[in-house]
């Protein structure tokens, strides 16, 4: 199964000025748990997660003060379409993440989860285990 089958083509994209209170609610409403973060001036692309809003609250931070700006992760790991579920699911374990921006060309076409994949994989298009990775009761 490829990520084009897969993803949320519901894009929430924010600017670097948002604060972490705005998005949390855009991302509350929308039902996601992640934004992207387009940043006009640099012609970034990054992602802010449920993760970066949840530390800011463990650090104290004000989220009415906060930005995204400062909280945005800029170091992306980037999927496409036409990736399958297994490049997607072996780039999140490799990076320890669990969202994928997915761009088609330049554009962010839509966000890629694990939830998506174990949705996906749990209805019947879970890819074939090997049996070193087989363990048993």
């Amino acid at each position: 199964m490829l990520v084009s089958e897969a993803m949320s083509t519901i894009v929430l994209t924010i600017g670097p000025a948002h604060t972490l209170h705005q998005a949390a609610q855009l991302m509350s409403a929308r039902r996601v748990g992640a934004a992207i973060v387009l940043d006009p001036d640099t012609c970034g692309l990054g992602i802010l997660t449920e993760r970066d809003i949840l530390d800011a609250v463990g650090a104290g931070l004000d989220l009415d003060r906060a930005t995204a700006h400062a909280h945005t992760t800029t170091d992306v790991v980037f999927a496409t379409p036409r990736w399958t579920l297994e490049e997607a699911a072996r780039a999140m374990l490799h990076g320890g993440f669990r969202h994928l921006v997915v761009l088609d060309g330049r554009e962010p076409v839509g966000v890629v989860s694990v939830r998506d994949i174990v949705r996906c994989w749990s209805e019947g298009a879970a890819p074939a285990v090997p049996a070193s990775a087989a363990t048993s009761a």
